[in-house]
């Protein structure tokens, strides 16, 4: 029998721009508990972005930075809306796709992005994830690529739809 459910922890909004995603993000890149550090790689990409992306509608009508703005827009566009989960029925395990929570499907985002870019290699972290951010941002790039494929995998497996529970 499964015990309860661990209680969500509440993530901390990051002191820069106030934000619980960035605060995730940077918790996300952190190694080793080293927070200053990922801090510092997140704060840093984020100035490559601003001085690489210059327009950016509704910038000045939110009051936000733009490098936020950025930020979430590209968070936004990598997000999977749906994703397929194993199910055993009758001792055969279909792939049964499944519709992904706000909450987990940021996670997943972040998570590509992070992975993507440190798998980029000769350049710092922080040209690596300011990288991966634009290029999630114009809806190219290796996350979208995930993202994508994952909603192909997803629409094959429709059939197994009403498996779900």
């Amino acid at each position: 029998m499964r015990r309860r459910r661990a209680p969500k922890r509440e993530v901390q909004p990051d002191l820069k721009y106030n934000s619980k995603l960035v605060g995730k993000f940077i918790n996300m890149i952190m190694r080793n508990g080293k927070k200053s550090v990922a801090e510092k790689i997140v704060y840093n990409s984020f100035k490559i972005i601003e001085e690489r992306i210059k327009d950016v509608p509704d910038a000045e009508k939110s009051g936000k930075p733009k490098c936020l703005l950025i930020f979430q827009k590209a968070v936004e566009n990598v997000r999977p809306l749906l994703e397929v989960r194993p199910r055993r029925v009758g001792g055969a395990t279909y792939q049964v796709p499944m519709e992904v929570k706000q909450e987990r499907g940021i996670t997943l985002a972040l998570r590509w992005m992070r992975d993507f870019a440190r798998a980029r290699k000769g350049k710092p972290m922080e040209e690596k994830i300011a990288e991966e951010i634009i290029s999630a941002y114009h809806k190219q790039g290796p996350a979208i690529k995930k993202r994508e494929n994952l909603h192909k995998m997803a629409e094959a497996n429709r059939a197994f739809a009403h498996f779900r529970w």
